[in-house]
């Protein structure tokens, strides 16, 4: 990872960790069981590679990151939310989540799920009302609709009924990349394509593009994932190791074999770089994103 991009990342991540803190219920306000809990699990954890996104389109687009806090603490909290429902045992059923135990084993499963509820309504809330980001009604209602349709069932909750509905079973690679199109790739399009709705003067070109670049690296970052699943540990991902393996999920490596799947990560980021040839040095940050997509450890 370049200076460049590790200085950013943790300006990125110490930013929204303040912008979610502020917009998130305090723990005094009732319910605050629920509260506490909706906090746990956003708050001091993950990488944050959904903000950091949205920060860095809006710096390749000429944008303040002070107009973007509400937009990448909105696409934070469908991450979080979806996050902590499918930890549950009706889903995935795990104990672990960004090196801490998941919410309804540190709370309980009802108050785990009212969070996760509670953090979808209050990502919608902050597209709505969030006064930071200077939008107009009409850029506030084009990223609802588009945060909207990423999260539901044409989005990331259609993928994963699409995941639970594959297990154990054997289907293509055109299959296996449209769940992940769905449930991981929307939300980080979202993340790139909220950013340059941020933008009031962008072109239909530059939109097309940079969603092309977040369709890549959507992908790019599941067949990591999945690759991370099979040659990492425990202590390192935050989760648990070999999760995905071991309940007979589909999986890039699964499908393709290692080397195989390690190939398609990286053609995948040489489209995602193919995406950004418009761009001049203010796209560097989303180029080096997308090498670390696919050279990370976690």
């Amino acid at each position: 990872m370049s200076n460049a991009l590790k200085e950013y990342l943790s300006l990125c991540q110490k930013r929204v960790e303040n912008a979610l803190d502020a917009r998130l219920p305090n723990v005094n306000i009732l319910p605050q069981r629920l509260h506490e809990a909706m906090r746990y699990s956003t708050l001091d954890g993950g990488k944050r590679m959904r903000p950091v996104l949205t920060y860095s389109t809006g710096k390749a687009l000429g944008l303040d990151m002070e107009l973007l806090d509400g937009v990448a603490c909105a696409v934070e909290f469908i991450h979080v939310y979806s996050l902590i429902h499918d930890d549950l045992p009706a889903m995935d059923d795990d104990d672990l989540r960004r090196g801490k135990v998941t919410s309804h084993i540190a709370f309980d499963e009802a108050t785990a799920i009212l969070a996760g509820d509670a953090l979808q309504a209050l990502a919608f809330e902050t597209l709505a009302n969030d006064l930071t980001m200077k939008a107009t009604p009409r850029q506030r209602l084009q990223m609802i609709t588009r945060l909207t349709k990423a999260s539901g069932s044409q989005g990331m909750v259609g993928g994963q009924a699409i995941d639970l509905d594959s297990v154990g079973k054997h289907i293509s690679l055109p299959e296996l990349e449209n769940m992940h199109i769905h449930k991981t790739g929307a939300l980080i399009r979202a993340s790139v394509n909220m950013a340059a709705l941020a933008k009031i003067d962008i072109n239909a070109e530059m939109a097309q593009k940079l969603d092309h670049y977040a369709k890549c690296i959507g992908l790019s970052f599941q067949v990591k994932d999945d690759i991370l699943d099979e040659e990492s540990d425990t202590v390192t991902l935050g989760k648990t190791q070999g999760k995905d393996q071991n309940n007979d999920k589909p999986t890039y490596p699964a499908l393709l074999g290692l080397a195989r799947a390690k190939q398609k990560a990286q053609e995948l980021h040489e489209q995602a770089l193919v995406s950004l040839n418009n761009f001049g040095s203010e796209a560097d940050l989303l180029r080096d994103l997308s090498l670390y997509i696919i050279q990370r450890d976690h």
